[in-house]
């Protein structure tokens, strides 16, 4: 199977053969209809996104299967393109031209992560949310119903910050890989790409994570990071153990870093009774994600835990936030996501 999409089809010598879809008023049955018959040798010409979409669900498997992109001439599987619409509401029409913005991508694990790390961004280096997009963040659809992703801007040197939650560890390493491929068909850049993954096992096998899927798009790593292109990628892993008699630390998460953060904040002795009782009643301590709902309720804050997760990073004392993130290795890989330059041996975020 070949979809072919994009201005400049005519020029495809696959387009020549190709079928012309007339996708204009069209329903769904009718579209499902029309998948339900192709037999996967067929070349179709579409600039619909519904069909795009049932064509990458039926015909996902096999390398061979595959969506051009006339402007450029190249081509993703479409395996590739079901993961960019399924997980980034990635628009595979292309089309999108103009001056490109200094823009950082951050993929996440989840909503928790992202709001934490949202929060980070706003509290530590003066960055802002937006409802302006930038142009080489325009392929992937803003859908602010669903809060599918955090866009943020600092309007003194017009950088802006992407947050994306993705689904695990894994679904970062393939959101990587996913929008580096589609950075290269679609031909639009950011300068620098973030993928923050737990240690789990080790930091070690984290970093081979990353890594590996760095060396399948063609990464080089230098003395200051990877590189694809003039896009720098720059890998953050989580993990500060916690240690409390009241608490059971297994693995590290984002939870850890808020747990570092409340304690240092006052909340967790303040919570320390309730969590006396509780581990006494339940028999067994208690999970860090039972103690955040603890500390969500302490807090007075009756929404869900991605926005307890927001607002306390933004409440909390600068220098406390600074020096976890600093324990946890993390705040050099954030100044660099945050920042378009650095001086050698200065910190862009203060001496608050």
């Amino acid at each position: 199977m070949k979809v072919v999409t994009g201005g400049k089809y005519e020029n495809l010598d696959e387009a020549h053969s190709a079928f012309l879809f007339p996708e204009y008023g069209k329903n769904r049955e009718e579209l499902l209809e029309f998948v339900r018959a192709l037999k996967g040798d067929e070349t179709i010409v579409t600039a619909s996104l519904e069909l795009i979409d049932l064509l990458a669900g039926k015909f996902r498997k096999g390398e061979e299967n595959v969506l051009i992109y006339s402007d450029t001439g190249k081509a993703l599987t479409l395996k590739e393109v079901y993961e960019l619409r399924k997980y980034l509401d990635f628009d595979v029409r292309g089309g999108f031209s103009g001056e490109e913005s200094r823009v950082s991508v951050l993929f996440v694990e989840g909503k928790t992560d992202a709001k934490f790390f949202k929060a980070v961004f706003k509290k530590l280096f003066e960055l802002k949310e937006s409802r302006e997009v930038p142009q080489n963040l325009m392929f992937i659809e803003r859908v602010f119903e669903r809060d599918n992703f955090d866009l943020l801007k600092r309007a003194s040197d017009e950088t802006y910050v992407a947050v994306i939650p993705s689904e695990g560890n894994s679904g970062v390493i393939r959101n990587l890989g996913n929008f580096i491929r589609a950075m290269e068909v679609f031909n639009f850049s950011v300068n620098r790409i973030g993928a923050a993954v737990d240690i789990d096992e080790d930091r070690e096998s984290a970093l081979q994570a990353i890594e590996g899927k760095l060396a399948q798009v063609g990464a080089e790593k230098g003395r200051a990071g990877y590189k694809v292109g003039m896009t720098e990628v720059v890998p953050l892993v989580i993990g500060l153990p916690f240690e409390d008699e009241l608490i059971e630390w297994k693995k590290p998460t984002v939870e850890d870093l808020m747990l570092h953060l409340i304690e240092r904040e006052g909340l967790l002795g303040r919570i320390k009774p309730a969590l006396s009782v509780l581990n006494e009643s339940l028999g067994r301590k208690l999970t860090p994600k039972e103690v955040m709902y603890l500390a969500l309720s302490a807090y007075g804050h009756w929404g869900n835990l991605e926005g307890f997760y927001e607002l306390f990073v933004m409440r909390s004392r600068f220098r406390n936030l600074k020096a976890i993130l600093r324990e946890a290795g993390l705040m050099d890989g954030l100044e660099r996501l945050a920042f378009w330059e650095r001086k050698a041996g200065t910190s862009r975020a203060g001496r608050r």
